[in-house]
């Protein structure tokens, strides 16, 4: 059969026959997307009735608890089943060693607790790092001009913990200090949160994407130096399957590639040899340049939105963290 396949010419195959209607389309067609494959990152700022646009991303906002916990309402009317949290905190609370973190009243914190109480239909993903904390803007602790690892590692235990007592249905490391997974995983299990899942940024770049999110959390005026000995060099591949392993070896449940549209062949490498649930994060910047871009009328928004989330689809993510989502859940459902 395959011989015969190959043989085939014009006229006898014509491969536009299985595209000239939309049902026909849609019946072969080999990748789907839906609002469950969409997490919906969203940033939280202390206070009430606060809506602050975040210059360096067009239509995304830092929101107060209460319009937070109204915004996810309207996300689950739209099918989307899971958000990820991360706090804007007053700079006068940052310090070296980022006691916020730790606090167990602190503005991630009271956020969950205030989902949560609201009884929505929704997963609560939060970040574990300390950048949002710390006065240096680094994911860990800086210790002699060092971002410390196993100090960090501690920091990092704490800060889990809380979050789970709050709520949080899934933790998410994305500090890249080696062995922090093994470490969180078995601070949870200690405190009775057997169930709270690891999703593990195991494979996060030191990338030019990211400076729009630093900016909605404030950490870009505070950032002092490089973050290049902890997130992983973007030439590197190979590189990234040896901490998707490690990741896995000590207790994560799924994996997540950080940035994404330049890293789909990582997504798709991760994908396929450890067939674990993979996630990959559309960040800020490729957020940033889709949206400006349309702003200019280069592109057409909708469309380019659509064809890049079924891109991380087709590349074998499972879901897709994305500034975008709300906007591609309210355009499935108008169909």
């Amino acid at each position: 059969m395959s011989d015969y396949l190959l043989e085939t010419k014009f006229p006898t195959t014509r491969m536009r026959r299985t595209r000239a209607s939309g049902w026909l389309r849609r019946l072969v067609q080999e990748n789907t997307l839906t609002p469950d494959d969409l997490i919906w990152p969203l940033f939280v700022v202390d206070g009430e009735n606060q809506r602050q646009s975040v210059e360096l991303m067009p239509g995304v906002d830092r929101l107060s608890i209460d319009l937070l916990v109204e915004s996810i309402s309207t996300a689950v009317e739209f099918g989307i089943s899971a958000i990820a949290l991360f706090p804007h905190v007053d700079q006068s609370l940052k310090t070296p060693v980022a006691y916020e973190a730790v606090n167990p009243d602190n503005l991630v914190c009271r956020a969950v607790r205030a989902v949560k109480e609201a009884k929505l239909d929704v997963g609560v993903i939060c970040d574990v790092a300390l950048d949002p904390f710390n006065s240096d803007g680094h994911d860990g602790i800086v210790l002699g001009g060092e971002v410390v690892n196993d100090e960090t590692i501690e920091i990092l235990c704490r800060q889990a913990v809380i979050q789970a007592e709050a709520g949080c249905d899934v933790i998410a490391p994305s500090d890249m200090m080696d062995g922090r997974v093994g470490a969180i995983r078995e601070a949870l299990d200690k405190s009775g949160f057997q169930n709270v899942v690891i999703m593990s940024y195991a494979v996060k770049y030191a990338s030019g994407f990211y400076g729009p999110f630093r900016n909605a959390v404030g950490s870009d005026v505070a950032l002092i130096g490089s973050k290049e000995t902890y997130q992983m060099n973007p030439t590197n591949s190979d590189e990234a399957l040896r901490e998707v392993a490690l990741d896995i070896s000590e207790g994560a449940d799924m994996i997540m590639v950080k940035p994404g549209l330049s890293y789909l062949d990582v997504v798709h490498r991760v994908k396929k040899k450890f067939e674990m649930p993979t996630f990959a994060y559309n960040v800020s910047g490729e957020y940033a340049m889709v949206k400006v871009a349309s702003e200019q009328g280069c592109i057409d928004y909708n469309k380019t939105v659509m064809e890049m989330l079924v891109g991380f689809k087709r590349a074998g993510a499972d879901g897709i963290l994305t500034y975008h989502a709300l906007d591609a859940a309210q355009l499935m459902k108008s169909g």
